[in-house]
């Protein structure tokens, strides 16, 4: 956890400098014999808190809300009319102290989406009326290889106008909506739709913002502007569902009433039968609500102390509660119940060639390729250690195919309909939803052809099992891939709903109509962004850089690891129950001291010193929710199903 430098914190929380400022002077003025100098110091300290947060106490029951707060001022005012000052000093900590370590847990989730906003189009390479440039618009990468700089201007993405002409890089991002001029290119539409394969585009086909371009320059005509384009849209939907959150009531404040109103009613029936003004003191001296106050705080950063520790960020104490207490559990597919990224799945010769002599020959030509599967199929004949042939007699068409000149033989790779000029017996590969194929030909032979898939996480099916042990019994995956695939994927790991071809809003849309809840949302990318706001819980896959998607999120797992997510349900569920369990041990602790001291066993004096002792064993039992012994055992079962794992390969085609 990053600490606040000295000057900021005294900045951010002047209450508890002040505080222990004073402390320390008074507690030098007492070891000078200047006793009676600390005493005055100590009690109008304390009434001066009490003063200000007697207003902030007002105004919280005129808005309806009742804390411990109101208790707390009650003790500081008693314990300076008995002439207990150390005992006022004491409130007066816990009482900042607490709500200085809750608001610091809170203000950890304040991000802004700073990332998200970077990430936006800024700037747009418009081609000049009239250019070269735009009147070979219509040709692959025209715009890119044939048209002059002068040809190109650079104007800020919200300067595009519908049916402005627009280049796109290799490598950018499209700047607004629009249509595809070029014959076809390939767009990485992962941060929009979660379909983490490229999806090819022709003439005439919509782009949407935010999707990346390929490996081959493209013209796209606007159909709309920056601020009504999809990319856009998503900022819009994120900050509008992270303004809908409801704030989290304090884990304290719902035993505020009822401690409050059995404190004083001790009191009060202690002054009454005693006759005596000081027993209605003592009481309330014993009954100072300082383990209400900082219990829950101390658990909420302990949780989220062994949460870092676990590679899981938590952003408020309030986030461990809603986890503690979700039934519903949501997830996207790519990225996050899948790896997101595309690897070779089958290879398929056809006779008289064998699989590693068509991957050899697939990845020697691929070499020469900006195919979206180029480096997919190089990586896959490298980890099986074949041999890559170099040529200097290759050439490709963008978005179609290669031709390359291996030794003596023509090698063609390439989409089915590029092949079938050269070998017209060559068919199509039955598919599976969310796989690609490329298919090869040889010396005008069909050779067969080389499939990917976007692999499920290993861990996958176990994750569910682990939630569903942790009470979260309704599973729903929400993902922009088609129905087949998200069915297939679903079955394999155990989830009972599945919506699929999902944009952004239907997401939001889904999630919003659950009833379930509350609800858990895991997804990872710019796509999920606005979902995960709109959650109750909205948990990232953050290891792989998706910034804008942390920024929404209100857990954030640092470790590639999707069994990280149900481990911080169960560090929410164990955090609530040591915070519930300190509250309640320090009530009872505190109702035996009330008990006591209504019948003059106690003295105020000694009833101060007796509630510091409940409040050290309340917060050293809220000291648990560090949870070291509880993570050694989870680690030691993490290993031991990983072994088990690796010893049955899942398979998902």
């Amino acid at each position: 956890m990053t600490m606040l430098p000295l000057s900021s914190a005294v900045r951010r929380y002047p209450l508890v400098a002040a505080t222990l400022a004073l402390g320390l002077i008074g507690g030098v003025l007492a070891l000078l014999g200047q006793a009676e100098a600390a005493r005055w110091l100590f009690s109008g300290y304390g009434l001066l808190i009490a003063g200000i947060e007697s207003v902030g106490m007002v105004r919280r029951l005129r808005q309806g809300t009742f804390g411990v707060d109101v208790l707390a001022i009650m003790a500081i005012v008693a314990t300076v009319l008995v002439g207990e000052y150390v005992a006022t000093m004491i409130i007066v900590l816990m009482l900042t102290g607490g709500a200085a370590l809750e608001d610091f847990a809170v203000n950890r989730a304040k991000r802004e989406l700073d990332a998200l906003l970077k990430r936006a189009p800024q700037i747009a390479h418009r081609i000049v009326a009239g250019s070269d440039a735009a009147g070979t618009a219509g040709a692959a990468g025209a715009a890119g290889a044939g048209a002059a700089v002068n040809d190109v201007e650079d104007v800020p993405a919200t300067a595009v106008r519908p049916g402005d002409l627009l280049l796109v890089r290799p490598a950018e991002i499209v700047p607004v909506d629009g249509e595809l001029v070029s014959d076809s290119a390939a767009f990485d539409e992962s941060s929009l739709t979660g379909e983490s394969l490229p999806v090819e585009r022709g003439t005439g086909d919509g782009i949407l913002s935010g999707s990346i371009n390929g490996q081959a320059a493209a013209t796209i005509r606007a159909t709309a502007t920056a601020a009504d384009s999809q990319y856009q849209q998503i900022i819009l939907l994120v900050e509008e569902a992270a303004a809908s959150k409801a704030p989290v009531v304090r884990l304290a404040d719902r035993y505020a009433v009822p401690f409050t109103a059995l404190s004083l009613t001790i009191a009060v029936i202690a002054w009454i039968v005693s006759d005596d003004p000081a027993r209605f003191a003592q009481v309330l001296v014993v009954a100072t609500p300082c383990p209400l106050l900082i219990s829950a705080p101390v658990a909420f950063m302990g949780g989220m102390s062994r949460a870092a520790r676990n590679g899981i960020i938590v952003k408020g104490g309030g986030v461990l509660e809603m986890l503690s207490r979700a039934k519903t559990v949501v997830f996207d597919k790519t990225g996050t119940l899948t790896h997101g990224t595309p690897t070779i799945a089958r290879v398929l010769p056809q006779p008289g060639f064998d699989e590693d002599e068509l991957l050899a020959l697939a990845a020697s030509a691929e070499q020469y390729s900006s195919h979206v599967l180029a480096a997919s199929v190089i990586a896959a004949a490298h980890a099986r250690g074949l041999e890559l042939t170099s040529t200097a007699d290759a050439s490709e068409v963008p978005a179609h195919g290669v031709v390359a000149r291996l030794g003596a033989r023509e090698v063609v790779v390439g989409k089915l309909s590029y092949i079938r000029d050269r070998a017209p017996e060559a068919v199509a590969t039955p598919l599976e939803g969310g796989e690609l194929a490329i298919y090869l030909a040889v010396d005008g032979r069909f050779a067969g052809s080389i499939v990917a898939s976007d692999e499920m996480r290993g861990n996958a099916r176990q994750t569910m099992a682990d939630f569903r042990a942790l009470g979260l019994n309704e599973t729903v995956m929400l993902t922009g891939d088609a129905r087949p695939t998200a069915e297939h994927i679903a079955e394999l790991v155990g989830i009972g709903s599945v919506q699929a071809d999902c944009l952004p809003v239907d997401k939001v849309n889904a999630v919003r109509s659950l009833t379930t809840r509350p609800v858990i949302m895991v997804g990872d990318g710019v796509n999920d962004a606005p979902v995960l706001a709109v959650a109750d819980v909205g948990i990232a896959m953050g290891a792989r850089g998706a910034t804008a998607a942390s920024e929404s999120a209100d857990v954030v797992i640092l470790i590639d690891d999707l069994s990280r997510t149900a481990r911080a349900v169960a560090i929410g569920q164990d955090t609530i129950r040591i915070a519930l369990q300190s509250i309640w041990l320090g009530i009872a602790m505190s109702v035996v001291l009330m008990l006591l001291a209504a019948f003059g066993f106690i003295p105020a004096t000694v009833g101060a010193l007796l509630q510091e002792l409940v409040d050290l064993a309340t917060i050293l039992n809220a000291l648990r929710a560090i949870g070291g012994r509880r993570d050694a055992s989870a680690r030691a079962a993490e290993v031991a199903g990983a072994q088990a794992a690796a010893e049955r390969p899942i398979v998902t085609h």
